[in-house]
């Protein structure tokens, strides 16, 4: 895969999923919701209906890292960089190194998406540890990754890429403390806020990379455009928060609508005392006259 796609693929893939947790999120915090996502029943509690189960996120985590992998040795058609060592050459050459890294981060998350689908489609119970765990992992390798990514790269692409580092770093931070610390709702909002960055920021870096502004390319001996460049990190920072606070308004809108049309006016359901006491039955009875007038 051409090394713009090799950028603008994840970038798409985190953007969208940073959408998602963004609204998952917000809807979350507007409902009171003591989960992020209601855990699942075990499976004798589930009924018969195996399709509504499956998980979503899980699959589209598989898919994508399938097709990223495929995309790193097989694209552009007839392209095969699946060789990892010349054997022909006798100092024995590893080959290809970009494309195995980024094969190799897509690996750990499609590990995760399988954790995903085995934990809440296959086995008797939900494994929701082990599922935050599967994900800080394929953060963590990122990290790793990214580190021996910048070597031997320009001055340009380091700073790039090491400023890509910190959002990486932090969801992987916050993954690992959900799994001992679940159901944070400060964490919630840190990595909403994170992977808005961290997708916004992949896709700047295919921008600063490969379409130079004006048609004259960075300069990684510039410090004046090395400079802009943490510059427009930081504004990607306030970028993030403003995309997770409009995310957030556009759901409370839809939530407060939402609600005001579900209820009927005039008459609220009350459920009936089922016990024998007499008190409970008058003071329900005080009640209904007050708000239909009748009993």
């Amino acid at each position: 895969m051409g090394t713009l796609e090799g950028h603008l693929m994840p970038g798409m893939f985190f953007l969208i999923f940073s959408l998602y947790y963004s609204v998952l999120m917000s809807l979350a915090l507007l409902r009171g919701q003591r989960f992020l996502k209601p855990p699942l029943p075990p499976r004798e509690k589930r009924g018969h209906r195996s399709w509504p189960s499956v998980p979503v996120e899980g699959v589209v985590k598989a898919v994508i890292s399938v097709i990223g992998i495929v995309g790193e040795f097989f694209y552009p058609p007839g392209e095969n960089q699946l060789m990892m060592v010349d054997w022909e050459d006798p100092q024995r050459p590893f080959l290809f190194k970009d494309s195995w890294q980024h094969a190799t981060m897509y690996g750990f998350f499609l590990v995760s998406g399988v954790v995903d689908i085995l934990s809440q489609w296959c086995w008797a119970r939900q494994n929701i540890k082990l599922e935050r765990a599967a994900e800080a992992l394929a953060f963590h390798v990122l990290v790793l990754l990214m580190a021996s990514h910048i070597e031997n790269k320009g001055t340009l692409e380091i700073r790039v890429h090491l400023l890509l580092i910190v959002p990486v770093i932090l969801l992987g931070l916050v993954l690992t403390i959900e799994v001992w610390a679940p159901d944070q709702p400060p964490l919630w909002v840190l990595k909403a806020w994170m992977g808005q960055v961290l997708s916004n920021w992949l896709l700047q870096l295919c921008v600063v990379m490969y379409v130079p502004p004006s048609g004259q390319p960075w300069k990684g001996d510039n410090p004046t455009d090395l400079a802009f460049l943490t510059i427009f990190f930081c504004w990607h920072l306030g970028f993030g928060a403003a995309t997770v606070a409009t995310v957030y308004g556009l759901c409370s809108l839809w939530h407060h609508h939402w609600s005001s049309w579900r209820e009927a006016p005039g008459a609220k359901y009350q459920p009936c005392p089922m016990g024998s006491s007499s008190e409970e039955l008058e003071k329900f009875r005080a009640g209904a006259e007050l708000q239909d007038g009748t009993v």
